[in-house]
């Protein structure tokens, strides 16, 4: 029977179980405590390590001496063993098994079956033959007590390379002898692994599904079970977690068993690939023992010291010479181009003294060293019109680095700064509306900026948004096209199939009806204006984001408001048949922005959660903000992190050197503005962590950009017209 994943967690185990010779029944802590106290009316502290255990033993005795009931006697008998079996048991740390080491001469002699193979920077073991020298009895492990623990965890360190898993292999299995009975076994596929055992309704098991192995990558592996509930974390990422019908027996009696490390005894399942660790841990979950780790895919709890430490390298190059002569040419210049023609051509750069070699579409670097954060500081103070929504940051050839703002205020409107001397400065003014967003686009190599406007002129004119075209005779953007938009929160521009389309985020009718279209338009080379090309049914519309994940076209749009609460459905739309249709909904509350970042082939989705209000109730400001990732399995974006906001409002990915990070723009927490916005950095398996918080006020929109002066993040106020640049130093 197949168990259903849920979300991680897994109870808390109690102590190792225990045996009463009397009546063969193995009891957790739990059970003894109530024994006990049915059987001698006394009471056990939670840790079972009260001093009165000593009592309860003396009690126990003179009760079996006394009692006229035989009943009575057995009770206490039994009481009386299980209590001493718990104070010699309990009373000292539980150790780990470790397997491996049971099999494995001490001396270091070969072992029949068995070769010693070293992967990288690891040692691991091959087996070869289901030997008889890879088992060993299970009353070796089971010496007071032949039952197999009801709460336990195993752990595993494996390298199992793409060509040779076979349907299904074991790790370990526990085999009745004399009946050929599996009793316990771990075993894995490409994509699975199954924990079976012998239950009171026959052979049961636990799969755990999309556990990918078979990739030649040392994986490690902690199997946790604990009554109904199974958990499994690989290389110390999110655990699995499995909800069982039944719970794992209590009464799995080992007698006549045998453990078999590598095989099921027979040469069907033998394991085919490397074995560096092979634990069992009886009554605790071993993942906080192991996790966090600085090698999360080597972890250990216990390796046999053989596989434990490296051959010592020797001072001389024991590299076999190739028996011929090749020349090398290496390309000097300034970033040189890297085409398939150039593949595996040498470029050093002599500027940064990097050395970098042609992939056949980029330079990857191969010596130069890496830039990493190291803390933030302040740069510039930039005075502005009015409170500020949004930044937009775009290039001008020949001029340079420019910042659009939206600022709040009708009169005068909204301005783009000129980054001048390592500094931003005030270049042109724009008549807006209570303006929300810009975006810059090119449109057959004309450049184009869009600002949505949230009003309509003070004399009651109708709601419009505008495009602006950049007039190289004159220097600045010109007036080009009108749209009719309502309450406009935001623009997106994107290709297609070199087709241009630019999508506006409808906040609101102008009689307050937050459940409207938005609308994608598509540049008619014709006219060469933005037709309407089709409507999207948005609640509260904030904010659209498009990207592209190999030859699919996605754009999704955060939902802020249904016009009775801020928890609705926000969308993720796939572009098919020429128009984008339906690909997923995910419940946000008060969404002001989608993030899309990619880290290696990975693909992440973070939304900015700003408010939870209901029909009833109180506005909640701090609340969690979260980051999804597409899993290619599903073809669905699945939750990854949560990560606790302040109203937030934006999110900002960028990378220095080969550190990634994401940046909140927090706005408010239900008292005050002026709070704390923080830079989280990719950690890994941990997920993103906080490493910098920067006051702000009233954070409305982070930026982060590069120049000959380094590299900076740019922060908009909406409550104070003031916004800040800071510098990232890095080392």
């Amino acid at each position: 029977m197949e168990s259903v994943a849920i979300s991680p967690g897994i109870p808390s185990m109690e102590t190792q179980a225990l045996h009463s010779s009397d009546e063969f029944l193995c009891l957790n802590t739990s059970d003894v405590k109530l024994k006990a106290q049915n059987c001698l009316g006394v009471r056990l502290t939670s840790n079972g390590r009260s001093k009165e255990l000593g009592a309860i033993i003396l009690a126990s005795s003179i009760a079996v001496v006394s009692a006229a009931s035989s009943t009575h006697r057995k009770c206490e008998s039994s009481a009386m063993e299980t209590m001493y079996r718990c104070k010699l048991i309990v009373a000292k740390n539980l150790h780990p098994l470790d397997l491996l080491s049971r099999v494995l001469p001490r001396d270091g002699r070969a072992l029949a079956g068995v070769r010693m193979v070293q992967a990288g920077d690891a040692r691991g073991l091959q087996i070869l033959s289901p030997s008889q020298a890879l088992t060993f009895p299970s009353s070796q492990l089971f010496v007071n007590c032949p039952l197999f623990p009801a709460e336990f965890s195993i752990v595993a360190t494996v390298k199992v390379p793409h060509t040779r898993v076979k349907r299904t292999e074991f790790l370990f299995a526990v085999v009745k002898e004399d009946v050929n009975q599996l009793l316990l076994g771990l075993r894995f596929s490409k994509d699975k692994v199954h924990l079976l055992y012998q239950g009171s309704m026959g052979r049961e098991r636990l799969s755990f599904k999309r556990i990918r192995l078979a990739d030649d990558h040392w994986h490690s592996i902690v199997i946790s079970i604990s009554g109904h509930h199974a958990t499994l974390t690989l290389d110390c990422g999110i655990p699995l977690e499995l909800v069982h019908e039944q719970p794992f027996p209590s009464d799995l009696n080992t007698d006549g068993s045998r453990f078999h490390i590598g095989s099921r005894r027979q040469w069907k399942g033998l394991f085919t690939g490397l074995l560096r660790q092979l634990v069992l841990l009886p009554g605790s979950d071993a993942t906080s023992r192991v996790c966090p780790s600085s090698r999360p895919s080597l972890t250990e709890l216990s390796i046999p010291t053989i596989l434990s430490h490296l051959p010592v390298k020797t001072l001389t190059n024991d590299v076999l010479l190739p028996p011929y002569e090749t020349e090398i040419r290496v390309t000097l210049g300034s970033n040189p181009a890297c085409t398939g023609a150039e593949q595996g051509r040498l470029w050093f750069d002599t500027l940064k003294r990097g050395l970098f070699i042609c992939d056949g579409t980029r330079w990857q670097s191969m010596s130069q060293e890496k830039d990493r954060l190291d803390y933030v500081e302040d740069y510039q103070d930039l005075y502005t019109i009015s409170e500020t929504l949004d930044i937009e940051l775009f290039q001008i050839p020949s001029l340079g680095l420019f910042a659009a703002m939206a600022h709040r205020a009708t009169k005068p409107g909204s301005a783009i700064y000129r980054w001048d001397g390592g500094h931003f400065q005030l270049y042109q003014n724009f008549s807006t509306f209570k303006a929300q967003a810009w975006k810059q686009f090119t449109v057959g190599g004309k450049m184009f900026l869009a600002v949505s406007n949230s009003m309509g002129p003070v004399n009651g004119g109708r709601e419009t948004s505008v495009i602006y075209r950049w007039s190289n005779k004159r220097l600045k953007f010109v007036r080009y096209q009108t749209l009719e938009t309502h309450s406009a929160r935001d623009w997106e521009a994107f290709h297609i199939n070199n087709e241009a389309f630019l999508a506006v985020a409808n906040h609101r009718t102008e009689n307050g009806n937050h459940n409207i279209d938005s609308v994608v338009y598509k540049w008619n080379p014709g006219t060469k204006t933005f037709d309407v090309n089709q409507t999207i049914s948005t609640s509260g519309a904030y904010d659209w984001e498009f990207f592209s994940v190999g030859p699919y076209h996605f754009l999704a749009v955060a939902n802020a408001f249904d016009g009775t609460s801020t928890q609705t459905d926000s969308s993720i739309y796939i572009w098919l048949g020429g128009a984008f249709q339906l690909f997923q909904s995910i419940r946000t509350f008060g969404a002001t922005d989608w993030e899309m970042f990619q880290i290696g082939n990975r693909v992440f989705l973070a939304v900015a959660n700003g408010h939870m209000l209901c029909e009833r109730g109180p506005s909640l400001y701090t609340i969690n903000s979260t980051i999804y990732e597409l899993d290619m399995t599903t073809k669905m974006f699945l939750k990854f992190q949560d990560i606790v906001t302040y109203s937030a409002v934006d999110w900002e990915f960028f990378s220095i050197g080969d550190e990634h990070f994401l940046v909140v723009a927090n706005s408010y927490d239900g008292a005050t503005y002026s709070l704390n916005s923080v830079i989280y950095r990719w950690q890994g398996y941990e997920g993103f962590v906080p490493v910098h918080r920067l006051p702000t006020i009233g954070c409305s929109d982070w930026e982060f950009f590069t120049s000959a002066e380094g590299s900076f993040l740019m922060y908009s106020s909406a409550k104070a017209p003031l916004s800040k640049v800071f510098k990232l130093k890095v080392h």
